[in-house]
């Protein structure tokens, strides 16, 4: 049995439209999704505890803000609605993924300013001010290590990464792997067996 994975570049799943709708902050979200994307009928409890525990950006925040691994683009569309005067990256390896985010940024009347991409077509020199990740643990520890070896480096001198990860699938493993590879990491919340970590130099 083969199967897609909200990994997977190209799906072939059916993509089924539908939508999914979610509150931040007091804002009333309702966002397109589909077939073969991460979480594709909710939003995912990972990404909704990050969204309510993390610290969001505001209206003073600028720079360049990384959301990592997007999905259909919850956390850049909230990201882009609370730093107006920020600009969105949001990537993802998977193109359905990809192409929902870019409708969704429609939506919330953000277009112009979340740039969706793939991994590799990010300029080389960009330098995030935050870094989002809802991390897809399923990849596999060494996948995973390296995915963030490859953008944690991308933070701005006082950047900082928010990430969310499940306790009984490596929350606090995770945190200490960030400690030995010389991070300062913070346990910023914990709920619903989510750790909201806050990493940076």
């Amino acid at each position: 049995m083969t199967g897609d994975h909200y990994f997977t570049a190209e799906p072939t799943t059916a993509a089924r439209p539908r939508e999914v709708e979610f509150t931040v902050a007091g804002r009333d979200y309702t966002l397109a999704s589909a077939g073969g994307v991460f979480s594709a009928d909710r939003l995912d409890a990972g990404t909704a505890v990050l969204l309510r525990k993390a610290e969001l950006p505001t209206a003073d925040s600028t720079g360049d803000l990384l959301d990592l691994g997007c999905g259909f683009g919850p956390i850049s569309c909230v990201l882009a609605d609370n730093a107006p005067a920020a600009t969105v990256w949001a990537v993802d390896v998977n193109e359905r993924a990809r192409q929902l985010t870019a409708a969704n940024a429609e939506r919330v009347g953000a277009a112009d300013r979340v740039r969706v991409r793939a991994p590799d077509d990010v300029p080389a020199d960009l330098r995030f001010t935050q870094l989002w990740s809802n991390p897809p643990i399923r990849i596999g520890k060494d996948e995973l290590h390296e995915l963030l070896r490859r953008w944690l480096p991308r933070l701005a001198p006082d950047g900082v990464a928010w990430l969310v990860v499940a306790r009984h699938l490596g929350g606090d493993s995770l945190h200490r792997w960030l400690v030995d590879e010389g991070w300062q990491v913070e346990r910023h919340a914990s709920q619903k067996g989510f750790r909201v970590l806050r990493v940076g130099r």
